[in-house]
């Protein structure tokens, strides 16, 4: 059970971020700009987390690592920045597509850190989770001859900002409670967010009056709280680069939840991408399981 429990949390994580694509586009159906839902995400998610760090730290704030925790914020402000700045000029499929190169963006940085190569089965389970991502995202029909040189570097650039968020944030930091981290992490992502997004919301009417805080609290909930906190924890455990291949999880829940709440067609072929992804994921963990058993059962051989 252990072995499956800190990658399924980084699943989890993913999933929830995977949902807020629909959200901001329904928010956006309401009426409210894809800068003000942002704005009102990371607004949101703030008041969340210091509302969880009241109720369970005692509001005594811990200020160690603070470097780490004021990278992990602007790193998670800046990818939806990005992601936002590319969809201005991408197609929502590419842009979910470059974001997705944070799989093997963040495998690389990785085995940069850890001075190591790729084993085997990531590298089969990278080629696996790209052929499985075109179709997934239904870009085979899709002409990508007149899209405008800035989409693909927005987009790209939410991908490696992305991957950083990942890897920064699996640092592990002496003495810091997760509600504490989730606190500081929310604050200064919201900062960042504010200064390049629409901070009037929150005094303009708009976030409380218009009821756009609706919007801000789902946002707030899937797209910091429940990833952020998730991260915190099962990253240090599972490490950045099998997290960023587990986090792949993200495109089939966005494909999915945007299928079920804004009716939007999925066709056979995406279907079959989506089950491609899934086996991708589950290949290295397959993988990792299997050695963890046989070295127990070596060992059970050593004592007997």
């Amino acid at each position: 059970m252990r072995l499956w429990f800190y990658p399924l949390l980084v699943i989890i994580a993913a999933s929830s971020y995977g949902v807020v694509s629909t959200i901001v586009k329904l928010a956006m159906q309401s009426g409210f700009t894809a800068s003000e839902a942002i704005t009102s995400q990371f607004f949101m998610g703030f008041l969340l987390a210091l509302s969880i760090f009241l109720l369970s730290n005692g509001a005594k704030l811990n200020m160690n690592g603070i470097k780490i925790l004021i990278t992990s914020g602007v790193l998670t402000g800046l990818t939806n920045i990005f992601y936002g700045r590319s969809l201005v000029y991408l197609p929502a499929s590419l842009a979910v597509v470059l974001l997705f190169q944070f799989t093997w963006i963040g495998m690389l940085i990785s085995c940069i850190a850890k001075r190591r190569l790729p084993s085997r089965i990531e590298f089969i389970s990278l080629v696996v989770l790209f052929a499985g991502t075109i179709p997934a995202a239904g870009l085979l029909d899709v002409d990508l001859t007149q899209i405008a040189i800035q989409g693909w570097l927005w987009g790209l650039a939410a991908a490696v900002v992305f991957s950083l968020f990942i890897f920064v944030n699996g640092k592990q930091i002496k003495h810091m409670t997760t509600s504490n981290r989730l606190l500081l992490i929310s604050f200064f992502a919201f900062i960042t967010t504010a200064i390049f997004q629409s901070p009037e919301i929150i005094w303009n009417g708009t976030l409380f009056n218009q009821g756009l805080w609706v919007y801000g609290v789902a946002l707030g909930l899937f797209g910091m709280i429940i990833p952020v906190f998730l991260y915190t924890i099962a990253v240090p455990k599972v490490g950045s680069g099998m997290s960023s291949i587990l986090s792949a999880f993200e495109l089939p829940i966005a494909v999915s939840v945007s299928v079920l709440l804004l009716n939007e067609a999925v066709t056979p072929v995406q279907i079959i991408g989506i089950l491609v992804i899934i086996i991708g994921i589950g290949l290295p963990t397959t993988r990792t399981n299997e050695v963890v058993h046989f070295k127990k059962h070596k060992q059970k051989l050593r004592k007997s």
